[in-house]
């Protein structure tokens, strides 16, 4: 299996997150004086803002790594690739979830891995892992570090030492059929690194997740990720034709170059989603799309969330629906029309607002509009202007900004999900929103819930909730209490624990009521051969 060197990389290599909040430091957002009153009136929040705290006041668990094994590491990937430096090491401390930051807020000493290593490619990774098997090594793969579910904390468990492994180095797209439409990229290439290439050729993947301008293709297989606009293009492990995985017992290939087949079960699900505790993926062949021609926007208004959800039910189940769609619920499309200085949408009407994006040729757009128009207009929709579409598109990767934001000032903000059928939707939103408010009441927080439709099947519909109240005195605890709550009721009400976060470590001890106590033990068994040693991502999907 010769490894593939890159026929192409991309122009510039976007810098990593800051170590304390999303994104980039020149991207943070204060709140405005504005967004503060509404928190006041809302929540009774007065907005108080807290110093930073400096990466030098951070006190980093000191690296166990030996000496020797510093040097095997080094004799891997180079000397230049592999260090145990505090300013690197606070850089992958783990992932973005709301316990992620106010932890790195706290002033206990925090578990960095021991080392971060940079491989160039398949064989050193190959090295990499037969060396830490062979010597009880802990390794967490991490690609963007835009995890929210704690699948990039550095847990060792029975393991005294932990390496990060970052795929940096490996941002190149090594092969591109322009025929059947597929390339092939190393699993570090960024969202905003593939639509480069890609677009070079007049290519897209349509895959635009609110973490796309971090993560990475290897992350988007890793979690079975899905993208703002699947309605039109479909999830990520959709387009997935083949991909490379490197285990501590050797490499496996699963999927082919042909669009389908039938040998035997498809290997390639055992790997999409196993979020590094199977192998470290270095390589996904992807099915890409002809850059649309044009992408008109519509927006609608909805009387109530349950004329908008049927509505869309019934559009979902159309060849032709759009290619974004979006539906917030009635406390969503007030708390935006409140927040934002320059709302297009009317909130004195009530009400929710939906938003429909459609991808494609002239032609193509206008018949697909015809038919999603018919549709909602008989579902009872009202048209608004279409800048309400647009300004959700121009903001649509600032919602973790604003999170920050808030924190920064006292407020708790954290997001969940789920999916579940359309005969569910209704009561499964109810009972996540009616389980987050007690537990927070309870802990004498009252929370404002908001709700949105954000992914869209013939069958059901992912939700995405929004959960913003004042922070409590231990905040780890309130949102960990609240999260646990919503997960129960989740789990109580036939939804799934999770529709595109990832499991993680967070939503772990919740498996075996997802997948049943022989699906448990075949993800263990499965575990169990590939990584023998126990290696791989410890504390993390496998229950």
């Amino acid at each position: 299996m010769p490894e593939h060197t890159p026929v192409e990389l991309p122009a510039a290599r976007p810098s990593m997150m800051a170590w304390d909040a999303w994104g980039s430091q020149e991207n943070r957002r204060p709140l405005t004086a504005h967004t503060r009153s509404v928190l006041r009136s809302i929540l009774g929040i007065t907005a108080q803002d807290e110093p930073p705290k400096s990466e030098h006041d951070v006190r980093l668990r000191p690296s166990t790594l030996t000496g020797d094994s510093i040097q095997a590491l080094a004799t891997i990937v180079g000397v230049d690739h592999v260090t145990t430096d505090d300013a690197v090491r606070i850089l992958h401390l783990g992932g973005k979830s709301t316990i992620d930051l106010l932890r790195r807020r706290n002033d206990e000493v925090h578990q960095a891995p021991d080392a971060v290593v940079f491989p160039a490619g398949r064989t050193d990774i190959e090295s990499l892992l037969a060396f830490c098997s062979d010597n009880s090594i802990a390794v967490v793969p991490f690609g963007g570090g835009t995890s929210v579910v704690g699948g990039l904390d550095p847990v060792r468990e029975w393991f005294d030492d932990v390496i990060a492994v970052s795929l940096r180095r490996m941002r190149g797209m090594t092969d591109l059929d322009t025929v059947s439409r597929t390339a092939t990229f190393q699993a570090g290439v960024t969202g905003p690194e593939a639509e480069e290439m890609l677009g070079r050729h007049g290519l897209t993947l349509g895959h635009f997740p609110q973490s796309f301008q971090y993560a990475t293709i290897g992350g988007f297989a890793a979690t079975r990720s899905s993208g703002q606009a699947s309605a039109g293009y479909g999830r990520f492990d959709d387009m997935v034709q083949a991909l490379t995985v490197v285990t501590p017992i050797g490499t496996v290939e699963p999927g082919r170059t042909a669009p389908a087949s039938a040998a035997g079960p498809d290997i390639r699900q055992v790997f999409l989603g196993s979020e590094g505790t199977l192998g470290i993926v270095t390589d996904v062949t992807v099915r890409a799309r002809e850059l649309p021609e044009t992408t008109t926007y519509r927006a609608w208004r909805f009387d109530d969330f349950a004329a908008g959800a049927e509505a869309f039910r019934v559009l979902a189940a159309v060849s032709s629906r759009p290619t974004v769609m979006r539906l917030s619920d009635e406390t969503e499309t007030g708390i935006n029309a409140a927040m934002s200085e320059s709302s297009v949408v009317d909130a004195s009407h009530g009400g929710c607002l939906a938003i429909t994006t459609f991808d494609g040729s002239a032609e193509d757009v206008a018949a697909r509009m015809s038919v999603a128009e018919s549709i909602l207009v008989h579902g009872g929709a009202h048209p608004v202007d279409e800048a309400a579409a647009r300004a959700w598109e121009h903001g649509r990767f600032d919602g973790p900004y604003l999170r920050d934001a808030l924190l920064d000032v006292g407020a708790l903000a954290e997001t969940l999900e789920t999916a579940t059928n359309w005969s569910r939707l209704t009561h499964v939103r109810s009972a996540v929103t009616s389980a987050l408010t007690e537990s927070l009441r309870g802990a004498g927080t009252p929370p404002v819930v908001l709700c949105h439709i954000s992914h869209v099947y013939e069958t059901g519909a992912s939700l995405y909730f929004t959960v913003v109240c004042a922070a409590a005195a231990d905040p780890i605890t309130q949102w960990r209490d609240a999260k646990a709550a919503a997960t129960d009721a989740m789990i109580a009400a036939g939804a799934t624990l999770t529709h595109h976060h990832a499991v993680g470590r967070d939503h772990r001890d919740w498996m075996v009521q997802e997948i049943g106590p022989v699906g448990a033990a075949v993800l263990r068994a499965i575990k169990s051969a590939v990584d023998p040693a126990g290696v791989l991502n410890p504390g993390k999907l496998i229950p």
